[in-house]
C-alpha cells in the first residue's frame, strides 16, 4: 500500500470522524478533565490546558488505534493466507475490484447519498451484545483513567465498540491482502479521526462544524469516490 492509496482511507477517517464524537466525545471530554463520563451522554467540550490532560487524550487515541491495527493486521492475514493457499490468478483481480467499491461506497456514505453500509453496523451490534458482559467490567475498572497506562487500555477496549465506518474500512484493510497492509489501512483511517478527537478539548467545536457543512461532506465524499 502507498500513500496514495492510504491517503482516501484518510479522508474517510476525517470526514467520518463527526459520527465518532457520538461514541468517543465523552470519554475524550472526560480524560480531559480526569472523570468518568456519565452513562449515554457525550461530556461538554472542556478546554484542555495541562499537558497531563493532553497526555492521557493522546494516550487514549494511541490505544484506540492500536486496536484498529490490530484488527486490520488479523483481517488483511486472513485474506493474505486464503489468496496463498487457493493460488486463483482471479481472486486477487477480485479483491481489487472489491476493495475500490468499498471506496465508492465510502464516498457515497460520507456525502449522505446511501446508507448501505449501516447493515454492517447492525451486525456488529449483535457480536457487541454478547461479548458485552466480560468487556463492560473491564472498562469500569478503568474508569477514572487518570493516568496514560489506564487510557492507553480503555481506547484499546473502546476500539473494539461496533461502528459501521470501521468494519466498512476493516473490510478494505482484509481486502488489501496482507497483515502489514491492513494494519496500514486502519492506521491511515486512524489517524483521519485523531484530529477530530485529540481536538475535542481544544478547537473541536470548531472542527466539528466544518465537518458538518453539507458542502464539505460532498467534497470529501466525492474525493474518496473518485479513488474508487
Amino acid at each position: 500500500m502507498n500513500a496514495l492509496q492510504l491517503l482516501p482511507v484518510m479522508v474517510v477517517g476525517l470526514a467520518g470522524s463527526v459520527h465518532c464524537v457520538g461514541m468517543c466525545g465523552g470519554i475524550v471530554g472526560a480524560l480531559s478533565v480526569g472523570t468518568a463520563p456519565p452513562p449515554r451522554t457525550v461530556i461538554p467540550i472542556v478546554a484542555v490546558h495541562q499537558t497531563s490532560a493532553l497526555t492521557r487524550v493522546l494516550s487514549y487515541n494511541a490505544g484506540r488505534i492500536a486496536s484498529y491495527m490490530t484488527a486490520g493486521a488479523l483481517a488483511g492475514g486472513l485474506a493474505g493466507g486464503a489468496h496463498s493457499i487457493a493460488s486463483l490468478a482471479g481472486l486477487q483481480l477480485g479483491f481489487y475490484w472489491l476493495a475500490n467499491l468499498m471506496l465508492v461506497a465510502l464516498g457515497l456514505y460520507l456525502m449522505d447519498a446511501w446508507r448501505g453500509l449501516a447493515v454492517l453496523e447492525q451486525g456488529g451490534r449483535v457480536l457487541w451484545t454478547r461479548a458485552q458482559p466480560a468487556i463492560a467490567p473491564l472498562m469500569k475498572s478503568l474508569m477514572p483513567a487518570t493516568r496514560p497506562h489506564q487510557a492507553f487500555a480503555l481506547g484499546a477496549l473502546w476500539g473494539w465498540l461496533p461502528c459501521g465506518m470501521v468494519y466498512s474500512v476493516l473490510l478494505t484493510a482484509m481486502l488489501s491482502g496482507s497483515a502489514g497492509d491492513g494494519a496500514a489501512v486502519m492506521l491511515a483511517f486512524g489517524l483521519g479521526t485523531l484530529p477530530m478527537l485529540t481536538g475535542l478539548g481544544l478547537a473541536g467545536a470548531r472542527l466539528q462544524r466544518a465537518l458538518q457543512q453539507r458542502r464539505v461532506r460532498i467534497a470529501c465524499g466525492l474525493l474518496v469516490l473518485a479513488f474508487g
